[in-house]
């Protein structure tokens, strides 16, 4: 398998456009098989050679950095890109058809089994839960692309018998031209609207993980979701829907506080989870398809979902100081994350919300955080200041502008019931404030945790 992949780069002239994660994994990788190669690197980054010295020292790679990095794409037989790259409002025509990606020559020269896994929201849980579940059932998998290891940091290693679960970001998807066997859309929201030029170029971007399927393989799809009731699904896809009533040959659906599988009563909704709120139900329904098509153990896979904790920054509990449990969402950079959010966790007393204005639309929030129990909101910047001026003037909310998160923090201490919970849910991207949701998520939880506030243990929770 690896061999056609090599033979096919042999005589290439390769660009690897863009040196993030996947750029340099791309580097790493050619080099290993094709030491004395002529390679192309292009980035936006002047600091590339400071930053990697091993760049400075080889001598058969050509750079080219800087505002223009992007002229002379014609010239190359192959552009590897990295998914952070935007061709936003270019013109790519002249060499388009020389795009592709670590996914897409994997798609196309590994043989092996491939789980996609895309949605707006919920994609790193389902893709970590898929993962486990896998692993819990002896199968030798792999968790690679936007939330694992790069796909070709593991290649050599992965055979016909390995599964390759794979998160799949919009940029990853937007100009591949093949799909893997068995394919995930959890949901299509509102977002990245800075990187497309529209809602249905983003969306389109979501359905490339389906578009190249054969009659093999098979979708997973949000059968409630309303961007993709357009779509047209095949009758071997699986539908997933909250409601009892898909009127398809398979779907996995909820009937009398049970979640079902094709007329077969898998688990009760009161099955004690760690993974919480009807959105994590959802993500767990996906995955119970998964179980179906490969027909695993079930009570295995049960026993996986049941023990699965959430993970870092989703829904992630901090701790409980002075009788206040708080709670990191930085992940949640959509309305409908906060929104979910906040009916998941039921108590919430007080939200800090706000980030990178990206055009992304809030009356939804607003309206929702009206009716809420919701009654101390915390607003950062620059989308906070829309939600500050639509919920200033409601008679049962205490509604803060503030500058910065230690100050969002600090409020939220002073203002929050004993008792009840604070979250940080920005329902908005943290670009321009923070270098990532991470980064962003870990202040929270610095300021959270100041050394003046003695924190207790998950047992104190009631």
């Amino acid at each position: 398998m690896l061999k056609k992949l090599l033979e096919y780069l042999e005589d290439k002239k390769i660009l690897i456009l863009g040196v993030g994660l996947e750029g340099k994994s791309t580097y790493h990788f050619l080099r290993r098989h094709f030491p004395e190669k002529e390679l192309f690197i292009a980035d936006k980054n002047r600091d590339l050679l400071e930053k990697n010295p091993e760049f400075m020292e080889d001598i058969h790679l050509e750079l080219n950095m800087g505002e223009n990095y992007l002229n002379g794409m014609g010239g190359y037989d192959v552009i590897l890109k990295t998914p952070g790259i935007s061709f936003k409002n270019m013109d790519i025509t002249s060499f388009q058809d020389k795009i592709t990606s670590q996914l897409e020559l994997f798609f196309e020269f590994i043989e092996c089994l491939t789980i996609g896994i895309t949605g707006t929201k919920g994609k790193s849980t389902t893709s970590s839960l898929t993962y486990q579940v896998l692993k819990d059932q002896g199968k030798d998998v792999f968790l690679l692309a936007n939330i694992g290891d790069p796909i070709f940091d593991h290649i050599e290693h992965i055979h016909e018998n390995s599964i390759a679960v794979l998160e799949l970001s919009s940029h990853a998807l937007q100009y591949v031209q093949k799909s893997p066997n068995i394919a995930l859309l959890l949901n299509i929201y509102e977002e990245h609207l800075d990187h497309y030029t529209s809602f249905e170029e983003y969306a389109n971007a979501k359905f490339n993980v389906t578009k190249f399927q054969n009659q093999k393989d098979c979708l997973i799809y949000n059968y409630d979701n309303e961007t993709m009731k357009q779509f047209k699904y095949r009758e071997n896809d699986y539908a997933i829907t909250l409601k009892e009533n898909t009127n398809t040959k398979n779907s996995v659906y909820i009937k009398e506080e049970n979640i079902y599988c094709n007329n077969r009563k898998i688990m009760s909704l009161a099955t004690k989870l760690n993974l919480k709120g009807m959105h994590h139900i959802n993500n767990i329904m996906f995955v119970l398809a998964i179980c179906d098509i490969l027909n695993l153990n079930l009570d295995t896979a049960l026993q996986t979902i049941q023990n699965f904790e959430p993970l870092e920054h989703r829904m992630e509990f901090v701790g409980k100081f002075d009788s206040v449990e708080y709670y990191n969402d930085s992940i949640a950079t959509i309305p409908e994350s906060t929104i979910n959010t906040i009916k998941a966790l039921e108590n919430v007393n007080t939200l800090i919300v706000g980030g990178k204005d990206r055009g992304v639309e809030l009356h939804e929030l607003i309206q929702f955080l009206q009716n809420s129990k919701v009654e101390n909101i915390i607003c950062l910047p620059k989308t906070g200041e829309y939600i500050y001026q639509g919920l200033k003037e409601v008679s049962n909310k205490k509604v803060w502008l503030v500058q910065n998160l230690e100050e969002a923090v600090k409020i939220a201490k002073e203002n929050t019931k004993k008792d009840t919970i604070c979250v940080l849910s920005p329902a908005a991207s943290s670009y321009g404030y923070f270098k990532n949701f991470e980064e962003r998520g870990n202040l929270f939880k610095e300021f959270v945790c100041g050394d003046d506030i003695k924190m207790t243990t998950d047992n104190d929770l009631t």
